[in-house]
């Protein structure tokens, strides 16, 4: 069993659509970290799907819903850290806005 430390999400621009930002590819994956800070001027939102291989991000795998961040702010989601992705599973965000949160995920991959 092998087991690599590595960025799960590169720090990019969350979209304002259902976008998969991770999918575990033949791996297990921990997630470590998952950090979204708003750059703009005004409030924005964001919601955090953890959804199985097979599955749609629905209701049903809703992590964070949501969750509001001030201009500025930024959030490490404790909701998140510790969860566990299968092989084949991935985490899905969408944002309000499509130029305003910042994301960045870590963890480990286990093969």
């Amino acid at each position: 069993m092998t087991t690599v430390a590595k960025p799960l999400i590169e720090t990019k621009t969350a979209e304002n659509a259902q976008i998969t930002q991770y999918t575990a590819s033949g791996v297990t994956a921990i997630i470590d970290k998952f950090t979204a800070t708003n750059y703009s001027t005004s409030m924005a939102t964001i919601s955090v799907n953890l959804v199985a291989d097979g599955n749609a991000p629905v209701n049903g795998n809703l992590i964070v819903k949501t969750r509001t961040l001030q201009p500025a702010e930024t959030y490490t989601f404790p909701e998140i850290v510790g969860h566990i992705l299968a092989p084949g599973g991935f985490i899905s965000t969408i944002a309000s806005a499509a130029s305003a949160i910042n994301i960045r995920a870590s963890g480990r991959e286990v093969t």
